[in-house]
């Protein structure tokens, strides 16, 4: 029994650091000491002699002074648990069937020692605890049933079991807890060594409960914590706040640093709405448009990209207005002759006017070929030259290079030839800078006569080249 008392001690300061809640800690162990009545409740032949000697425990109670009962129990869920109760006792008060006491002139029941008759019992138990229904922290009354299977001296018989009983929680894990069994026997006699008799047995001791998974070490259930791998506080179900800004690291972007709610646990160092880490300009108020960075033109180029922070201008030119070098308010950008002023309505450039026009083609009528083929006279150099000259200050006009001859030889001929001279003149334009897709060539052979083919002065004029504006 020695033995039996120190272990129960160890038990008991194991308990005492333990955490339990019944569907977390599922298993329980129960300590203690028990008290047999002696048989007095089947000594007796009324409910009220059975009962009414229930507290006298000096008179009827067997008690053994060291830890005699022993039960481990499992929460199986719904406030029942189911366990197995062990405890040994020494029947040293056995009750006797009631008699005539002539010296008091009442009726009692006798107590005897029977010889300290050894007492066993083993019994399975299912409890309803009551706690979660009166909503209590510490109080935990409780109904019980079972059976079991006990021996008495030299007897033994199987019992059906009912009870009630009152555990007070002295910490969430340890309690003190009493219980109090009717054990029904079938036996009809009460001889001891012969029969076991029903009885009733108390049991007081502490309980403990354990088994509740804590991986972390936190002091918070895995089942009720939320990061069940990570210590953490119970004020955010178990998870961390390493920044100490409220958020949980879990669902803080920015766990390091203290931050804000409204920017998921990040920094607004600034103040301008844009967290630091999509801030480019932390410590600048700024826009969000602009990621934060401010912008003292309001052009929408934020001032550290922006060329001319002061002026407004437009992004594709870094924040700065467009040049309009020639001053024709066309932006240069837009100007197909920057250089040159011009106009609006010809994208920068100058439009050819109708004295540029009748110079043209005067240059254009002294164009000499060699006879009936298209290749140029030397004399008519100068004059494709000053041509030339002219289609280049108007870089945006478009022309139309037209080729004449008289009626002199064939027609298909004729057709071909002013075709070949046209070609001729819009082929030494191109090589000589201007752009081809400005110009077309075209034969008229000899279907638009200027003048008559009767004579030889008609007949030259007849034969000619004309370069047109194409408006």
């Amino acid at each position: 029994m020695k033995h039996l008392n120190k272990l129960f001690a160890l038990l008991l300061l194991v308990g005492l650091s333990s955490q339990a809640q019944d569907r977390d800690n599922v298993w329980a162990i129960s300590f203690g000491t028990n008290a047999v009545d002696g048989g007095r409740v089947s000594a007796a032949t009324t409910i009220k002699d059975q009962f009414s000697q229930y507290f006298d425990s000096k008179a009827y109670w067997n008690v053994l002074p060291s830890v005699s009962t022993l039960t481990v129990s499992k929460y199986v869920g719904d406030n029942f648990t189911f366990g197995v109760t062990g405890s040994v006792n020494k029947i040293s008060k056995f009750v006797g069937d009631k008699v005539y006491d002539p010296a008091t002139y009442t009726s009692i029941y006798p107590v005897t020692n029977p010889g300290d008759v050894m007492y066993y019992s083993l019994d399975g138990v299912v409890k309803y605890s009551f706690m979660s229904i009166i909503k209590s922290n510490s109080i935990d009354p409780s109904l019980h049933v079972g059976g079991g299977y006990t021996w008495l001296g030299d007897a033994s018989a199987g019992t059906i079991n009912g009870g009630f009983g009152l555990t007070y929680w002295m910490a969430k894990q340890v309690g003190l807890s009493w219980n109090s069994t009717y054990k029904h026997s079938f036996d009809d006699s009460r001889i001891v060594n012969s029969d076991v008799p029903s009885h009733m047995q108390h049991s007081l001791g502490i309980v403990f409960k354990f088994g509740a998974k804590d991986a972390d070490g936190d002091g918070i259930y895995d089942r009720l914590d939320a990061c069940p791998e990570t210590a953490g506080p119970k004020e955010f179900n178990g998870c961390p706040d390493t920044d100490g800004d409220k958020i949980i690291d879990k669902d803080d972007a920015c766990p390091e640093v203290a931050g804000l709610a409204a920017f998921n646990g990040c920094p607004d160092t600034d103040g301008d709405g844009v967290a630091d880490k999509e801030d480019a300009c932390p410590e600048v108020a700024g826009l969000k448009a602009l990621a934060g960075c401010p912008d003292a033109d309001g052009d929408g180029v934020a001032d550290k990209a922006d060329k001319c922070p002061q002026v407004k201008g437009p992004k594709e030119n870094a924040g700065c207005p467009w040049p309009d070098t020639d001053g024709d308010k066309v932006l240069d950008k837009d100007d197909k002759c920057p250089e040159v002023a011009g106009t609006v309505a010809n994208q920068g450039c100058p439009e050819m006017n109708d004295d540029a026009e009748k110079k043209l083609n005067e240059y254009a009528k002294t164009i000499l070929f060699d006879s009936g083929r298209a290749s140029f006279q030397k004399q008519t150099y100068p004059v494709l030259v000053s041509i030339t000259a002219i289609l280049k200050e108007y870089p945006n006009a478009k022309f139309s290079i037209e080729g004449h001859t008289d009626n002199s030889g064939k027609a298909a001929a004729n057709q071909k030839l002013s075709e070949d001279r046209a070609a001729a003149v819009k082929g030494y334009l191109v090589e000589n800078g201007v752009a081809a897709s400005r110009l077309t060539s075209k034969g008229f052979g000899q279907s638009k006569p200027i003048d008559s083919n009767k004579t030889k002065a008609g007949k030259a004029n007849n034969r000619r080249v004309e370069v047109k504006l194409v408006k």
